[in-house]
């Protein structure tokens, strides 16, 4: 366990040294090809070294904080031709990666809180030091504050278990019982806004549509799986409490999820269409780990893996045509199919996995989650037919918008994609898809 935490430490004077940004990649890569070969035990924890352990669900959220930041660097690649802050920029993300690292790898719960908001300065630099925009710094606002409000009353919580029952341990949670309203309501809100859930999830577009591409893919990828891993771990030592408060977040979350597949198809921006998909699809890993039963949890973690790598691929392609037409405007991305035939196909095969068409890992988690929700209460079939049935939706709209249709007469220069780029999206797509055939270790994890 420390030997990557040092790895990482250690990587971070090289980013500030010239012309190294493709060795950072390439030590990243070497990086995950120990960590894949590392023994999991199942469904315990294991490789215990100092406050730090894994377990299934840990292990498969740092490897993929680890691929979208190899992922990250390869996209980033136009910072790199412009010379902008690139040292600064390497080091923001090792930093980043660090955190995270941290986050989904730490067993006291203080210790969990700290780096659940230490990763929040890297993404806030990330957005004000690279965004196009000048309102990234409205979104960074955004950001920080919704997500600072609903923490304070978070870490009053943590102290609040420390004080009655002298530990805050993760382990031990299945040994307690807490049933208080107030400490459920406290220690929860800060995960619902980091997902975000309906209502509270201003933050997340504006966000998306100020960030950079290494912004966005970070952003979708994984700091909204923070929130669910977070609840995931809490919701052990609440149970009696949950079980009488819980439906109010599983209706929030799918009439919200409904109305944010109805938003994507009123706009005109491709980030924001995407991010809006977001929301849509974390709504229903929301509600799975709130009906607390063992379809949910399953189904969340594996559509929080899919949906991180198929939501990153989705901006990445929306920065690609964006680096051609400088422009993100559905109005003027059209008819792309003219221009870069066989990007079209990475469009088709990437949104296919959007709106969970087999093979993708999306397909899995969905059917574990209606699964559980409907074996939760059968009324929520109804919201989650619409749901299912508009994802399809938007995601079609976005693919036939773009890719068909009369392009705009504007474009005076244009050139097909380069092999960077195809190997970004292949990246994305192949482990969203190859995924399936190993779903087992999945499976046995709870």
């Amino acid at each position: 366990m420390m030997k990557f935490l040092f790895m990482l430490i250690f990587m971070m004077p090289l980013c500030l040294k010239k012309n190294m940004f493709w060795m950072v990649q390439m030590m990243l890569m070497l990086m995950l090809f120990f960590y894949m070969n590392i023994t999991i035990l199942g469904e315990h924890f294991c490789n215990l070294s100092y406050m730090y352990s894994w377990d299934i669900m840990s292990f498969g959220l740092i490897m993929l904080s680890i691929w979208i930041c190899i992922l990250m660097i390869m996209a980033s690649e136009n910072l790199l031709k412009e010379n902008y802050y690139v040292e600064f920029f390497m080091f923001n993300l090792i930093f980043l990666l660090l955190m995270l690292f941290l986050t989904f790898s730490v067993m006291n719960l203080f210790m969990f809180y700290l780096f659940f908001e230490g990763s929040l300065i890297p993404t806030l630099m990330l957005i004000v030091g690279w965004g196009y925009q000048p309102e990234r710094m409205q979104a960074g606002m955004y950001l920080l504050f919704y997500t600072l409000f609903a923490s304070l009353p978070m870490l009053m919580g943590i102290l609040y278990i420390f004080n009655e029952v002298n530990n805050i341990i993760i382990y031990m949670f299945k040994f307690m019982s807490l049933d208080l309203y107030l400490l459920y309501f406290s220690m929860i809100m800060a995960f619902l806004v980091k997902m975000p859930m309906y209502f509270v999830h201003l933050w997340l577009p504006k966000a998306h549509v100020e960030a950079p591409v290494s912004g966005s893919m970070i952003l979708a990828g994984i700091m909204l799986k923070l929130g669910g891993y977070g609840m995931m771990r809490v919701f052990i030592m609440m149970q009696k409490v949950s079980l009488k408060m819980n439906f109010i977040w599983v209706v929030i979350s799918l009439v919200g999820g409904f109305y944010i597949s109805l938003k994507c198809f009123s706009q005109v921006d491709m980030k924001s269409l995407i991010a809006y998909s977001s929301v849509a699809h974390m709504s229903i890993v929301i509600s799975g780990i709130m009906t607390l039963n063992y379809w949910g949890y399953l189904g969340s973690y594996i559509l929080m893996i899919g949906h991180g790598l198929c939501s990153s691929g989705m901006f990445c392609l929306a920065n690609i045509n964006y680096e051609r037409l400088h422009s993100r405007s559905l109005y003027i991305n059209k008819g792309m199919m003219n221009f870069m035939p066989s990007m079209s196909l990475w469009w088709f095969l990437l949104l296919s996995s959007n709106m969970a068409a087999p093979p993708s890992l999306n397909l899995m988690g969905e059917i574990s989650l209606l699964n559980s929700l409907v074996g939760w209460s059968w009324v929520c079939m109804i919201m989650l037919m619409l749901i299912s049935f508009f994802s399809a939706g938007y995601s079609l709209y976005l693919y036939s918008y773009t890719q068909h249709g009369k392009y705009y007469i504007g474009i005076y220069s244009f050139y097909t994609g380069v092999s960077r780029e195809y190997l970004l999206l292949i990246l994305h797509w192949l482990p969203l898809n190859l995924l399936i055939m190993k779903v087992d270790y999945v499976m046995m994890w709870l």
